[in-house]
C-alpha cells in the first residue's frame, strides 16, 4: 500500500482526535462560559469562519438555498442545536468517560428512527443488537447500580448526552435521506447558521434569568477551541474521510471517538474507569457490530 492509499486510513485515526476534542470543551469550558452561550457562540464563530469561505458560493446558489432552507434550518437545529448545547449541559454534571460511551450509542438510534420513519427492516440479528446497545448505555447511566433504576436518581448529565445521540442520530439520517443540491461546506455554513437561530431564543433566556456571559480571555479561548477542533476541523477530516473511504468504513471513527474521549478524561480531567464502564462498553460495541454485520450482509445481497 503506497502513502496515497495509506494517508485515508490514517485520517481513521487522527479525525476522532478532533471529534472528541468536543468532551474537552464540554467538561472544561463550561467551567468558564454558560453551556448554552458556549453552544451559540462557538456555532457563531462556525458561521463566520465559513461565510468567509464560501459567501460567493452561496451568492451563486441562493435559489437552491431558499428551496432546502427549512430542511437546512432543522439540521441545523438537530446537529448544531442540540447536539451543541446537551453535551455542554452534560459536562456540568458527568464524565467525559460517559459522554463518549453514551454518544457511541447514536448509530442504535439511528437504526431505530430509520424503521419508524423510512421503513427499515429490523430482524431478530438487529433487535438483539439493539437491545444489547441499550443495556449497555442503561448500565453506565445507573452506574452498574439496579437500584438508581428503580429510585429514578439517574444522572442528568448522562440523560442530556443520551439526548444530543439522538439528536446526532436525527441529524445524520436527515441528512442522508435529504439529498441537496449544494456543494458539501456551502451547505454546512447554512446549517451552521440554523444552529445559530434554535439556540438564540434559549441563550437568550439563559442570559437573562441564570447567569451571564463573561467575554473575557476564557471566553474567547474556550469559543474559538471549540468553533476551529470539534467543529471545522474535524468536520472537514470527516467528510475527506467519507470521500475516500466510504460512509460505512467512516463510520468507525465514532468508535474511536469513545477511545479517545476515554483518554481526555483520564489524563486531563483525572476521572477513573469503573467496571460498569467495561460492561457497559462491552456491550455496545458488541450491539453495534451485531447490526453492522446485518447491514453489511444485506447490502452484499
Amino acid at each position: 500500500m503506497n502513502k496515497q492509499n495509506l494517508f485515508p486510513y490514517l485520517l481513521l485515526f487522527i479525525q476522532p482526535i478532533f471529534m472528541a476534542s468536543n468532551l474537552i470543551v464540554a467538561r472544561g469550558g463550561v467551567e468558564f462560559i454558560p453551556p448554552i452561550s458556549l453552544a451559540f457562540w462557538r456555532w457563531f464563530f462556525v458561521f463566520l469562519i465559513l461565510l468567509s469561505f464560501t459567501f460567493f458560493s452561496i451568492k451563486r446558489e441562493i435559489r437552491i438555498i431558499k428551496k432546502e432552507i427549512w430542511k437546512l434550518l432543522f439540521l441545523g437545529s438537530m446537529g448544531c442545536g442540540v447536539c451543541g448545547a446537551f453535551p455542554f449541559i452534560a459536562g456540568k454534571t458527568t464524565t467525559i468517560i460517559n459522554m463518549g460511551i453514551i454518544y457511541t450509542s447514536s448509530p442504535i438510534f439511528i437504526i431505530i428512527i430509520s424503521s419508524l420513519f423510512f421503513g427499515e427492516k429490523i430482524n431478530k440479528l438487529k433487535i438483539f443488537g439493539l437491545v444489547s446497545c441499550l443495556v449497555g448505555v442503561l448500565i453506565i447511566i445507573i452506574k452498574g447500580d439496579i437500584l438508581l433504576l428503580f429510585n429514578l436518581t439517574f444522572n442528568q448529565g448522562d440523560l442530556w448526552m443520551l439526548g444530543a445521540a439522538i439528536g446526532w442520530a436525527l441529524y445524520s439520517i436527515f441528512l442522508f435521506y435529504w439529498k441537496s443540491d449544494l456543494d458539501v461546506f456551502p451547505r454546512f455554513t447554512i446549517i451552521s447558521l440554523g444552529g445559530i437561530i434554535s439556540l438564540l431564543p434559549f441563550y437568550l433566556l439563559e442570559e437573562i434569568y441564570f447567569v451571564q456571559t463573561q467575554f473575557d480571555s476564557n471566553f474567547y479561548f474556550w469559543v474559538l477551541f471549540a468553533a476551529i477542533s470539534p467543529g471545522i476541523i474535524a468536520f472537514a477530516l470527516y467528510t475527506l474521510t467519507q470521500q475516500k473511504l466510504g460512509a460505512s468504513v467512516t463510520g468507525f471513527t465514532l468508535y474511536l471517538f469513545t477511545v479517545y474521549g476515554a483518554f481526555y478524561g483520564i489524563f486531563l480531567f483525572d476521572e477513573n474507569l469503573e467496571n460498569y464502564h467495561y460492561l457497559g462498553t462491552v456491550l455496545v460495541f458488541f450491539g453495534i457490530y451485531l447490526v453492522k454485520r446485518k447491514v453489511d450482509n444485506e447490502q452484499k445481497a
